[in-house]
């Protein structure tokens, strides 16, 4: 009596060995595909952005203080040959302070609708809207810790100088992860999760 082998392939029913089930297979394509990577970091900027300005609006006084003592540049080497920049109005510093605040609520909303951007496009593969948007949001945020803290805080008013009212370091962590963020999010070939590189 002989025996019949059945035939080892997809539509037989039976795997080969060390072959993973195409359900399984498909979604760790999805997992691993760039726009997942994209919809974390920029739901991570989003969160952190979130904190921040919800940190400054619920613990006014503490960042309004740090703001006080940049513009009035009283911590600083007191260069005469600078000093002339200094900010001393109350009013003044407020009206910056809460501009930040502000620029800080509206980056944070835009990434947060830039991350429900990216996780709706995951389902239709459609990444344009979650695209532009994060780079509206990250773009923000660059501006406000590069242009803002790093330019402007840090060398217009000096900050560099102060040992005590110094934010250049955490600046600069805010820059890099925003631009690290933003070079994913426009990383070129994106393309569908699952599809072969032709």
């Amino acid at each position: 009596m002989t025996q019949s082998h059945r035939p080892i392939g997809p539509d037989s029913g039976i795997r080969s060995p060390g072959t993973a089930p195409a359900a399984q297979r498909n979604w760790l394509l999805r997992l691993g595909a760039p726009p997942v990577a994209a919809a974390a970091l920029t739901a991570t900027v989003a969160l952190y952005t979130a904190l921040v300005a919800f940190g400054n609006i619920t613990d006014f006084g503490t960042n309004q203080q740090f703001v006080q003592h940049v513009l009035s540049m009283d911590t600083t080497f007191k260069d005469p040959d600078l000093m002339w920049r200094a900010v001393t109005s109350p009013a003044l510093q407020n009206a910056a302070y809460v501009a930040v605040i502000v620029w800080e609520t509206l980056a944070a909303a835009v990434l947060l609708a830039a991350t429900w951007f990216w996780i709706t496009g995951l389902r239709r593969d459609a990444y344009d809207r979650a695209r532009a948007a994060s780079t509206v949001g990250l773009v923000m945020v660059l501006l406000l810790f590069g242009l803002g803290f790093l330019a402007i805080g840090g060398e217009w008013f000096a900050m560099w100088q102060s040992s005590d009212w110094n934010g250049l370091d955490a600046a600069a962590r805010n820059v890099t992860l925003a631009a690290f963020a933003l070079l994913l999010v426009h990383l070129p070939g994106v393309r569908r999760p699952g599809a072969e590189r032709t």
